[in-house]
């Protein structure tokens, strides 16, 4: 049977003051009315059923999970009691669904990713699993570039898997790069056989367990209990023991990159990963100068601005390329193309201990 597995233990630190450590951002509606988790569940409706989905979060996020998820059986809801990436989250959730399903194939997404086209995107899914199911291999999503961006990763596929015909087909991975500067990424894109790396994922669940225990011995240790029965009752113990003695490592890193027979499957659907704030302007409708605001807001003679908030009066004249976010206990301003950086912002509050503020 098909599992998904949705990524959700994340803090989100680039959407601050929006995103907190007590509701971070998957769990806000960022580009519709619905939230990001939510959507990333609904998207998978015709392809995986929702006894059949499962998320990977945070200890502290079990509840809010099951109130934006009713229809998630809560048994699928397994808790990281430590965060630590993507490596071992992918590797618990692989050793929960094979003791249900030893033939089980898992799809790994993210709980924060914004795709418009779900029928392309689903057409791209079932392909994925046909080749992590014929083939046992190990196989990702990649996105057709737009441009030349350097905050993605990069995969790169054997041009001659794709000149056979127009068909959508899983592609044999040459290598992974890690975020390129500029140069670099418009090399990639000139080249024709590079692809955003998304961050989605299909395999077995012996497939992966199986390059985990080979490529990262420690985790597969870490979670090694789980090959037989865990009773209820010492679960929690087991759990928190697995992640406290395993290494913080990501999937692509410690695995992909290393791993022999890795496809890639082109997505030509419309996607975001929605990572920082100006993500949120290119993807929101655009008012008059090009602007997207949203609560209490005046704008006079200010364009290309994103601007957001909770309750008081916000109001901006003449500036252009602003964030702007307000909320009931912290104000952001920056300049768009420094929306990244909004990450130190948070790094500097934990460094203090102005945690009311996390």
């Amino acid at each position: 049977m098909i599992h998904a597995v949705i990524m959700a233990g994340g803090i989100g630190s680039r959407f601050w003051p929006m995103s907190r450590r007590e509701r971070p951002k998957q769990f806000l509606s960022v580009v519709s009315k619905d939230t990001l988790i939510q959507n990333t569940v609904a998207r998978l409706i015709g392809v995986i059923p929702i006894e059949n989905c499962h998320v990977v979060t945070h200890t502290r996020y079990v509840e809010q999970t099951l109130e934006q998820l009713p229809a998630l059986p809560p048994e699928n809801i397994f808790a990281e009691p430590i965060s630590r990436n993507t490596a071992p989250c992918i590797a618990y959730a692989a050793f929960k669904i094979q003791q249900k399903d030893p033939d089980a194939i898992m799809v790994v997404l993210p709980a924060d990713h914004v795709i418009r086209n779900v029928k392309k995107f689903q057409e791209a899914l079932k392909v994925g699993i046909e080749a992590a199911k014929e083939e046992r291999a190990l196989v990702t999503i990649g996105i057709e570039p737009t441009h030349a961006a350097t905050g993605y990763g990069y995969v790169q596929f054997d041009p001659e898997d794709s000149e056979s015909d127009n068909e959508l087909k899983a592609l044999f991975v040459k290598t992974f790069a890690e975020k390129p500067n500029l140069e670099t990424a418009e090399r990639f894109l000139d080249s024709g056989d590079f692809l955003w790396n998304s961050g989605m994922f299909m395999w077995r669940t012996d497939s992966i367990l199986q390059s985990i225990e080979h490529h990262l011995p420690d985790v597969y240790d870490a979670f090694k209990e789980f090959e037989g029965e865990v009773p209820p009752e010492k679960e929690a113990d087991v759990v928190q023991a697995a992640f406290r003695n395993c290494p913080s490592i990501s999937i692509d890193y410690g695995v992909m990159e290393r791993a022999d027979k890795v496809y890639v499957v082109p997505g030509s659907f419309d996607w975001s990963d929605v990572g920082d704030w100006n993500a949120v302007f290119d993807l929101s409708e655009k008012g008059s100068a090009g602007n997207v605001v949203e609560g209490n807001v005046i704008i006079h003679d200010a364009s290309r601005c994103l601007v957001q908030s909770d309750d008081r009066l916000v109001a901006l004249v003449g500036v252009n390329d602003l964030i702007v976010v307000d909320t009931k206990d912290a104000l952001l301003v920056c300049h768009r193309d420094s929306s990244q950086r909004v990450k130190n912002v948070v790094d500097y509050l934990y460094t203090h201990q102005l945690d009311d503020y996390v």
